[in-house]
């Protein structure tokens, strides 16, 4: 049964994981890693709470709900550049050819893609949207019942699958223009934007970051349904259908690349 499990894909992509990890552990300062990504994380977020230390909330917005989205946004980009980081370096094997030997070996391409590389240094992000989350949820004195909790998890769910959905959408261009494209509004971009009060964003924006990249489907209307801001509850259980389907869209685009991939040599 052990054996069994350690040959299905799970078992598979924790112990590449477990392998990588082992091996950025062999240096004495491991630890010491993390620890330039953490201080932007714990940085980052000092100009929205220093405008509105300057100026008070803006209506019901205050530090606590917009810090609560854009921790959300963070925690969900951190669990997924840790879990699937290898598809935001997949174009570079692309370029150099090392996508032929992944196609020689007798185990699935999105996996093998999705373990190319794993960073202890993305835990910053990781640890300090928990905490930022956990910190907003206890301003606003919100109670987590079960029900809040599995809006939360979902939500989380939701966002990562997302993040990594765009990440495939970036090496399934990769496929046919060799080399890779910035979307960083859609990755860094996007939990900067988490940062504005939706409501008081330009319509095109708030209507890009609902429909076309689901931000706020796994960032906002979650946490109004988790602190009760006025939207409608049913809402904020929508992340992880609604980001599901995103994310099954982009594995349909992922064998569409494969199919169509031409070998530039290596």
């Amino acid at each position: 049964m052990k054996r069994r499990f350690s040959q299905s894909p799970l078992g598979l992509y924790f112990g590449y994981m477990r392998i990588i990890m082992a091996g950025q552990m062999q240096y004495k300062g491991w630890l010491l890693l993390p620890l330039p990504s953490l201080i932007y994380v714990i940085t980052d977020p000092l100009d929205a709470l220093l405008m509105l230390d300057r100026f008070g909330a803006v209506g019901e917005w205050t530090a606590a709900r917009i810090l609560l989205i854009y921790g959300m946004a963070l925690l969900s980009f951190g669990l997924s550049e840790l879990l699937g980081r290898g598809f935001d370096m997949f174009p570079h094997s692309i370029r150099d050819g090392a996508f032929d030997r992944v196609l020689l070996r007798p185990r699935s391409t999105f996996l093998q893609s999705l373990t190319l590389s794993f960073s202890i240094t993305r835990l910053s992000r990781v640890s300090g949207g928990l905490i930022l989350v956990m910190l907003t949820l206890a301003a606003q004195s919100v109670r987590m019942t079960l029900p809040r909790l599995l809006v939360l998890l979902g939500a989380l769910a939701g966002g990562v699958m997302t993040y990594v959905g765009l990440f495939i959408i970036n090496s399934v261009i990769s496929f046919f223009t060799i080399s890779p494209i910035e979307l960083n509004i859609f990755t860094n971009g996007s939990y900067q934007v988490a940062k504005a009060p939706p409501k008081y964003l330009p319509q095109g924006l708030r209507r890009t970051f609902t429909f076309i990249f689901p931000l706020f489907m796994f960032a906002y209307y979650p946490a109004s349904t988790i602190c009760g801001w006025g939207e409608p509850g049913w809402m904020g259980c929508l992340a992880l259908p609604v980001c599901g389907a995103f994310f099954a869209l982009t594995l349909l685009l992922w064998r569409f690349g494969v199919r169509h991939y031409r070998s530039t040599g290596s």
